[in-house]
């Protein structure tokens, strides 16, 4: 296993990736990219991996990104493990890491002009944390371009599903804003007990980790409904979840994986076309967002 370089500027990034580019001896290599922000799991070493078997080069970025937090104490407390994550990244095959600091992403203090999300930013994780995705496309697009390949190359972008508002919002940012980039989205990967890897799951205490897996076993539920052809009867999903032990409901809907727009799932309404099943729940102090596939009989 190799540990991966650092580079701490955007400068010294471009220089790797040109070098690590030139090193392939292709005429058209492919760069991938995978921005995290840093405490990596096994979900983040997937999109490594995924990363590493399309590309000749792969480059991650660690960086946690103030302007996504609404909450000054949640931000200090993400956890910073520099040292973990790069052990984990060059066991993934990633050749490089750009690890800025805040003021190298943002000279002079918070940007004055950001990437808007829209209308689709307000909804969902955007109603409970606004601003939060025009902060994320923000990053991301200063990301996506600071890691551009600087000759002819193919260049792709990962993000894991697990985020699925978050995905749907960067896809669109890359096709309405002509991004030359491919945005990969990763399967979610789960634990043993079917809780989704988070970087916020080691906030839990054991307690409440198994209180969390309330939020799958719902998703797993109104997946087999769906595929056994059965009213999904989302208002009975929600109260379930609702009355769960340690289990605080914000959200749980059925929407289109594309739009995000809200798919009819009442007690007498079978799932027409596929769908994606979005939650979001705070379990203790700690927040967590899950989603599933449903794909209909």
């Amino acid at each position: 296993m190799n540990t991966p370089g650092v580079a701490r500027t955007a400068a010294e990034l471009q220089d790797t990736i040109a070098r690590l580019l030139a090193g392939t001896g292709k005429e058209r290599p492919a760069l991938g990219l995978v921005p995290t922000m840093g405490a990596l799991h096994h979900g983040h070493a997937a999109l490594a991996r995924a990363a590493r078997a399309e590309n000749d080069v792969v480059v991650a970025s660690i960086f946690v990104n103030p302007l996504q937090f609404d909450d000054p104490a949640d931000l200090a407390r993400y956890p910073r493990t520099l040292e973990a994550d790069l052990a984990l990244l060059g066991e993934a095959g990633v050749d490089a890491v750009f690890a800025p600091d805040v003021e190298e992403m943002y000279p002079g203090g918070e940007p004055l002009i950001r990437v808007s999300s829209g209308e689709l930013g307000t909804r969902y994780e955007g109603a409970s944390r606004p601003g939060h995705f025009d902060g994320v496309l923000t990053v991301v697009s200063k990301l996506l371009h600071i890691a551009q390949p600087p000759v002819p190359a193919g260049y792709r972008a990962y993000f894991g599903q697990k985020d699925a508002q978050q995905l749907v919002l960067i896809r669109r940012m890359v096709q309405d804003l002509n991004w030359p980039v491919q945005v990969r989205g990763v399967p979610i990967v789960r634990g043993a007990d079917g809780l989704a890897e988070s970087s916020r799951n080691a906030f839990l205490a054991p307690g409440e980790r198994e209180a969390a897996l309330a939020l799958a076993g719902t998703l797993a539920d109104l997946r087999d409904r769906a595929a056994a052809g059965r009213p999904l009867d989302l208002p009975a999903a929600r109260a379930r979840l609702a009355a769960a032990e340690g289990v605080q409901l914000d959200y749980l809907d059925v929407v289109d994986p594309a739009t995000l727009a809200a798919v009819p799932a009442g007690p007498g309404e079978p799932l027409a076309a596929n769908a994606l099943a979005l939650v979001a729940a705070r379990v203790g102090a700690v927040r967590l967002i899950d989603n599933m596939e449903l794909i209909p009989a």
